[in-house]
C-alpha cells in the first residue's frame, strides 16, 4: 500500500494505516531526536510525544513530503522539551556510553577496526562531535543534523524548516564552519585529513 493511501486511511481514523506510517519513520525520527536531546530516554519521550501529536494533527496534513512534515513535528517537540527542561532544573546525570548503544555517525567517522584502543578513540571522537553539535544554535543544529547526519537533500530540509533553500545552504555553511572550529579543540582525536595544520591556523 503506497504512502498516500496510508495517509488517506489514517485521516479517516484507520489505526493500522497510521501505525504503518509511524513504522516507516520511527527509527529516523528517534535518531534525529537523539542528536538534539543527547539522551536516549529524552529522545524516546520526544519521539513518542511527536507521534501522538502527529496522530492528533494528521487531518491538517495538506500534501507534500510527509517525512518532512513529521520531522518538523519531531524537531518542534524536541525543542519544546528542552525549553521545558531549562524551566525545570533537575539533578543532572553523568553522561555515559553504553556498549550496545547505536551511534549513527557520518560515513567519514566509520571505523571497523576491532581493536579496543581503536574503539576507545572512536567513542571519544563521537563524544567530541556530539559536544560540538550541542554547542550549535538550534537553527544551525537542525539543518546540520538533517543534511550532514541524516543525509536529507536541501529541498526536503527547506520544507521541514519552512524556509528557502538558500537559507538552508547558508545555515549549513555556518554550522559546518562552527563545527570545524569547535573540533579543532579535539584535534588529537581527528583523522589527520581533518586537522588544521599550523599554516591554516595562522591564516
Amino acid at each position: 500500500m503506497d504512502e498516500n493511501t496510508l495517509i488517506d486511511l489514517a485521516k479517516k481514523g484507520e489505526l493500522d494505516a497510521f501505525n504503518q506510517l509511524v513504522l516507516s519513520y520511527q527509527d529516523m525520527a528517534f535518531n534525529f531526536a537523539y542528536r538534539i536531546m543527547n539522551d536516549d530516554a529524552a529522545a524516546a519521550d520526544a519521539t513518542q510525544e511527536a507521534v501522538i501529536s502527529m496522530y492528533r494533527r494528521i487531518d491538517t496534513f495538506r500534501g507534500g513530503s510527509f517525512k518532512a512534515w513529521f520531522l518538523r513535528i519531531v524537531s518542534n517537540q524536541c525543542y519544546d522539551n528542552l525549553r521545558w527542561q531549562k524551566r525545570r532544573p533537575s539533578v543532572a546525570l553523568e553522561p555515559e556510553t553504553d556498549d550496545g548503544e547505536r551511534f549513527d555517525s557520518p560515513a567519514w567517522l566509520e571505523d571497523d577496526a576491532p581493536k579496543p584502543e581503536d574503539q576507545l578513540e572512536r567513542t571519544e571522537l563521537e563524544a567530541a562531535i556530539q559536544h560540538c553539535i550541542n554547542a550549535l544554535p538550534p537553527n544551525f543544529k537542525t539543518v546540520f543534523l538533517h543534511v550532514d547526519v541524516n543525509g536529507e537533500d536541501y529541498e526536503t530540509v527547506a520544507e521541514i524548516i519552512q524556509s528557502p533553500v538558500g537559507t538552508v545552504k547558508s545555515r549549513l555553511a555556518r554550522a559546518r564552519q562552527r563545527m570545524q572550529g569547535c573540533l579543532q579543540g579535539f584535534r588529537e582525536l581527528l583523522p589527520e585529513i581533518f586537522r588544521l595544520n599550523s599554516e591554516d591556523e595562522d591564516d
